[in-house]
């Protein structure tokens, strides 16, 4: 039978919920009440979606994380780990998320109706990827202001002659007491950084209006749902191809070249024999792949519904992990070229994350030729890399917000729109809390606590349990043959089941024992208010699973056994009634009908 989400359970007593009249274990229920996704948009072309899912999985993490870890962990060695990963935890998830959406049409929050009692997993996947697009996009507006400095020349970090220098600043790379231009230009002029959290300072202007201009880009690619979005990442995904192409034929050209993508390639297997080793291949993909955010879920579910999913997880995979490979050959090739410029080993410039997008790259530029076309080139390549990721998250945290407002209600009557600015706007108030002089210090705790490897390797638990041993891995599997026509190989159900639950668990705890206190560029220790700060920006996702699961238990009516029957019985949706067995259908009264009669069957 169908049961709904409301009040009142249609096995536990009669009464009218959520547009279904119930009664003695049966609900009639009104088919536009209850699958409010009969209008919902699909993609133009599967083109779109795939694109969709390109432009969000493939981000700054492929550029700024991936090349480093590799040369960290032994270079090419480490694909051997990465790729195992890939294909025991990176793949199985990341399939499991598109085909959830897909299968019940519904965003990151309401695709869980396939186990009501745990749909805190989508309120935690809401959690996450609102702070996800609250910080990220910060990234942008840095990248922003670089860019609108890139157009002149000599490019402002190539000197120590600017009035934001100091009497410290050198241009002689071999004084290690001494601070270059770039670092100067970064920390005196992009972030007037200041002594610590608690010291605030003033709101930066000029980044104010790069926040501003990026969130208005974001607010017209989205505004009018999928049909718009699915256009715009034609070019904000494949724009990004095109200037890293164009990097590496300029990169490979340039002296010191070929040591730079040897050091990044050079195999250590030792570091095979290292944990470490495998804890960074695994935290990597998940974060890398966008699991646990709900945009996949999101996106997947304005596909048709026999769309091939299980074939399409398999080609983003690789397009994802092939772009991280590619992108190392861009970036140490570049970091060859400054390490021979410099005189010193590539050890020394190699560096992840902003250091290597804000300081280590922009760095090499001015030892090039033609410096601000490169520049230009480069951040533009940023620019759009990250806003095709931050878009689309904002898209999957609209699509699930939406997909939770009751279908009769007030704010459901409100245009998406409308809808759509409040989100950006609430987020931008956030974001002017990280373009203070202390703002950093902020964006550091979002990062490293907010959508971090914890949180997400949490998340990608239990969406793995409660589809394997709540609703069953064969059952789901049926499911996903339904949709695509045959049955997804055996190993998927076996790393839903038990090899990727064991992966992301034994990561977890190796986070958790290993867990060090949160410290900018290696000198600030933050206070420990700001770690309290961290830890409940982090909780307040992690919590939101048990904390539903026991809300829900105990407002439900009956024996212990019961309650987690009713509670984890599927709420279906119209799509669904082609292929339900018999006695799991209803009889489906016309909404007129249904409004009349308010008595139980």
């Amino acid at each position: 039978t169908f049961i709904n989400d409301g009040d009142t359970h249609p096995s536990l007593g009669s009464g009218v919920t959520d547009g279904c009249v119930c009664g003695s274990g049966v609900c009639v229920c009104d088919p536009r009440a209850v699958l409010g996704h009969a209008g919902r948009q699909t993609w133009s072309s599967q083109m779109d979606f795939i694109m969709s899912c390109v432009g969000f999985a493939v981000g700054l993490g492929n550029v700024w994380r991936f090349p480093y870890l590799c040369y960290k962990n032994g270079g090419g060695v480490f694909l051997l780990p990465y790729a195992l990963m890939v294909f025991i935890g990176g793949i199985p998830v990341f399939f499991l998320e598109i085909a959830l959406g897909q299968f019940m049409k519904q965003g990151g929050v309401s695709a869980w109706n396939i186990a009501p009692l745990f749909k805190g997993l989508g309120l935690a996947s809401m959690v996450i990827v609102f702070f996800c697009n609250t910080y990220y996009i910060l990234i942008l507006a840095w990248g922003l202001y670089f860019l609108v400095h890139s157009f002149t020349y000599p490019l402002p970090w190539a000197s120590c002659s600017q009035e934001w220098n100091t009497p410290n600043c050198t241009l002689d790379f071999s004084r290690s007491c001494m601070r270059s231009p770039i670092m100067e230009f970064w920390e005196r002029k992009v972030l007037r950084l200041s002594g610590g959290l608690d010291e605030v300072g003033d709101i930066n202007n000029s980044m104010v209006l790069c926040l501003l201009a990026t969130w208005v880009i974001v607010y017209f690619c989205i505004w009018k749902g999928v049909k718009s979005t699915g256009k715009v990442v034609y070019f904000t995904a494949l724009f990004p191809y095109l200037v890293l192409v164009v990097l590496f034929v300029h990169g490979i050209s340039l002296p010191g070249a070929v040591s730079g993508i040897v050091y990044y390639l050079n195999p250590d297997w030792s570091k095979l024999r290292d944990a470490q080793v495998w804890i960074d291949a695994a935290t990597q993909i998940f974060y890398s792949y966008a699991i646990g955010l709900g945009a996949l879920t999101a996106l997947g579910s304005y596909n048709r519904f026999n769309n091939n999913c299980y074939q399409d997880a398999f080609v983003l995979a690789l397009i994802n992990s092939g772009t991280s490979f590619f992108a190392g050959f861009v970036v140490f090739s570049v970091l060859g070229f400054m390490a021979a410029e410099q005189g010193v080993d590539i050890s020394k410039v190699a560096e992840s994350g902003p250091g290597l997008v804000f300081i280590a790259y922009p760095k090499a530029v001015t030892l090039m030729p033609l410096a601000p076309l490169w520049a230009v080139l480069f951040f533009c390549m940023l620019l759009v890399l990250g806003l095709d990721s931050q878009f689309v998250g904002v898209e999957g945290f609209i699509t699930g917000l939406l997909d939770m407002l009751p279908p009769k209600s007030y704010f459901s009557s409100v245009r998406r729109e409308v809808v759509v600015a409040i989100c950006c706007i609430t987020c931008f108030f956030i974001d002017l809390s990280m373009v203070t002089e202390g703002g950093m210090y902020v964006f550091q705790l979002f990062d490293y606590y907010s959508a971090s490897g914890i949180t997400l390797l949490w998340q990608a638990f239990w969406e793995c349990v409660v589809v394997a041993w709540v609703y069953g891995a064969d059952r789901f599997m049926d499911d996903v043959a339904r949709m695509i026509g045959y049955r997804p190989l055996p190993y998927m159900k076996w790393c839903w089941s038990y090899i990727t639950p064991l992966v992301c668990m034994g990561v977890f705890l190796f986070h958790v024992v290993n867990y060090k206190p949160l410290v900018y560029n290696g000198v600030y220790v933050y206070p420990w208010w700001g770690e309290t700060l961290g830890w409940a920006l982090a909780l307040s996702s992690m919590l939101c699973i048990p904390l539903t699961v026991l809300y829900k238990l105990l407002h439900c009516k009956g024996s212990l056994t019961e309650r987690w029957r009713y509670l984890t019985t599927p709420v279906w949706g119209r799509h669904h009634l082609e292929f339900l067995p018999p006695e799991t259908e209803v009889k489906l009264l016309p909404s007129s009908d249904l409004s009349k009669k308010h008595t139980p069957i």
